[in-house]
């Protein structure tokens, strides 16, 4: 009783100070098992992200104890009277608010492994069948959690992130790439099941054959169609061991064609093919010795000059070769084959082993690194594009040489290629999710991923490297590089429907099927939420279009509707996929 008087209260007091058109009653009736929370420092918590660039606070946060509460709290939005929007948060990694909300409810998707009071119990670990080489997760469960619980079984899950402290939903509503996507896919092409609640409030079980245009949708769906509550992940049996690699290169057409052959390997066999490939660009001194390339031993520090970098720049080609104990006596032999065909500085070669798990989780070493610093919780204007292989030299040009120049940077600039098919696998980037790539078979990730610091220098300030952000997408624009942002993030109804292309009408209808109020990610800005001008029809909530003769025919003879904020004008987006309303 003490909990609801409080939460009636917070949320009268949020109606009074900011506006807020939500009945409390709405929430109040939830009968949630796990907890709706107004805590101020939930609340704040749930208003900022990675990004650290935008704020918005949400009007309540719900620590869920199981989906039914996740399904509760959707569905109540989505019969509401007078609407909130709902937003799931993993981590926390967004960059621009992607996972924020004003008018509505955060759903914390990852209080177990972040020790929330719902405790250990509440929400089931992951669950490993290896008979069946998969894993059943939580929506919320971080990536990391995942490999622990797969490797107590001697397996592991094919594809991987760089950063493992992030959410399963989370990058299966992104794609999920990294190094081994050339081989297995994104993460997205390694999951057999799911289970989402829709932006109706429905929990549904999807997969390839069962409910397969939800599936398909909400891969890659950048949470626009449901909130993903549980994922069966592909897994494989899990090396002990890695063989680590970096090799440097001053000739961009050098490194980026020994990039593409290691990629096209990919349907050999293991001991004839790397098991990761990835590179980053070093446009100073200071990076190729940073906390990204602490690889290289601090006593003998790299210098671009050393190595006759073109124009001042370097590139640095990363690889690895898994391995077992067992077979230990084989990998230096199959190395040191694989390597011949390459053309790197052969002076820049640098080696490690390590084991599996501590490889996959090398950048969480990178962070304590940074936050022991005070360098980890400052915004992060990143910038992630997929670029097409025939225009990539170009992109090496205008930006790496061009626009960053010799510009100190604070953060990596990664590159490398992918491929969509393979000669085992054919489609690993399915066209059936809502993804978008290139239209080329091979294209690379450029991902600057750059720290603004408030350190005095101009060009580490957020605003410089904001306004080079958008000089490095003019200038893709006035070449005519087809980029495509990967997270993206876009504020007009022109630069969404250009980003999805061909894709875009398929998108808006799944849109509408999934979630015709548009309550969820509304922090995406792709859709409007529409809390006016509907009627609830039998439970289902149907917005009024442009046309009254249309409403008047939809209604006739039923018996069972409510108005809804009738007294507001109608919505135009839905009058056609091109009158669409964006924020």
């Amino acid at each position: 009783m003490t909990t609801k008087l409080l939460l009636t209260f917070a949320i009268c007091r949020l109606i009074v100070t900011v506006g807020l058109t939500v009945d409390p009653s709405e929430l109040l009736r939830l009968g949630v098992e796990g907890q709706l929370s107004v805590d101020p420092c939930d609340v704040e918590t749930a208003s900022l992200d990675f990004g650290l660039i935008s704020r918005s606070e949400p009007m309540a946060v719900l620590h869920p104890a199981s989906a039914d509460d996740i399904a509760r709290l959707v569905q109540a939005a989505y019969l509401s009277s007078q609407g909130f929007t709902v937003s799931a948060r993993g981590h926390g990694h967004s960059i621009n608010g992607q996972a924020q909300t004003s008018n509505g409810v955060v759903i914390e998707m990852s209080g177990r492994s972040r020790g929330n009071r719902l405790g250990p119990g509440n929400l089931a670990k992951p669950r490993v069948a290896v008979k069946e080489m998969h894993v059943d997760v939580w929506g919320g469960e971080l990536w990391i959690d995942v490999l622990r619980s797969t490797l107590e079984h001697g397996l592991a899950p094919k594809s991987w992130t760089d950063y493992l402290y992030l959410s399963v939903g989370g990058t299966l509503s992104n794609g999920g790439i990294s190094g081994q996507a050339f081989n297995h896919g994104p993460q997205i092409s390694n999951v057999y099941e799911l289970d989402v609640v829709t932006g109706k409030g429905e929990l549904m079980t999807c997969s390839e054959e069962q409910n397969s245009k939800l599936f398909h949708a909400v891969l890659g769906g950048l949470g626009q169609f449901g909130i993903i509550t549980r994922a069966r992940i592909a897994l494989e049996p899990a090396p002990q061991r890695v063989r680590w690699i970096r090799v440097l290169y001053s000739n961009f057409s050098t490194f980026t064609r020994d990039q593409e052959h290691l990629i096209s390997l990919h349907g050999e066999p293991s001991t004839l093919k790397f098991d990761y490939v990835e590179g980053f660009v070093i446009v100073d001194e200071g990076l190729i010795n940073n906390w990204r390339s602490s690889f290289f031993s601090p006593r003998n520090p790299v210098k671009i000059s050393s190595v006759g970098a073109n124009g001042g720049v370097l590139y640095c080609l990363e690889i690895t070769k898994n391995y077992d104990e067992s077979t230990g006596d084989t990998i230096d032999q199959e190395v040191e084959a694989l390597m011949k065909s390459l053309n790197f500085i052969p002076s820049t070669v640098f080696t490690t082993d390590l084991p599996y798990i501590d490889f996959l989780d090398r950048v969480h070493k990178a962070e304590l690194k940074l936050r022991a610093k005070d360098l980890w919780e400052v915004p992060h204007p990143w910038l992630n594009l997929f670029v097409p292989k025939s225009r990539i030299a170009d992109l090496d040009r205008g930006v790496f040489k061009g626009i960053l120049g010799n510009n100190k940077t604070s953060g990596p600039i990664l590159i490398y290629p992918m491929n969509k098919n393979n000669r085992t696998r054919k489609h690993m980037w399915d066209q059936r999710s809502s993804v978008v790539t290139p239209d080329e078979e091979v294209f690379y990730l450029v991902a600057l991923l750059r720290s603004a610091l408030d350190n005095g220098e101009e060009t580490q300030s957020l605003e410089y490297l904001t306004d080079q952000n958008r000089e490095i997408l003019s200038f893709c624009d006035d070449a005519g590089i087809n980029v495509k942002q990967y997270l993206p993030h876009y504020t007009t109804r022109e630069e969404w429907m250009d980003h999805f292309g061909d894709k875009w009408d398929q998108f808006y209808q799944r849109k509408m099927e999934f979630d015709p109020r548009r309550i969820l990610a509304t922090g995406q800005r792709i859709f409007n939420p529409s809390s006016a001008s509907a009627v609830i029809v039998d439970r289902t909530v149907i917005p009024i279009p442009l046309s009254g003769a249309y409403y008047e025919e939809l209604t006739a003879g039923s018996s069972h509707i409510q108005p809804s904020s009738l007294a507001h004008p109608a919505d135009p987006a839905m009058a056609t996929p091109f009158l669409t309303s964006f924020q």
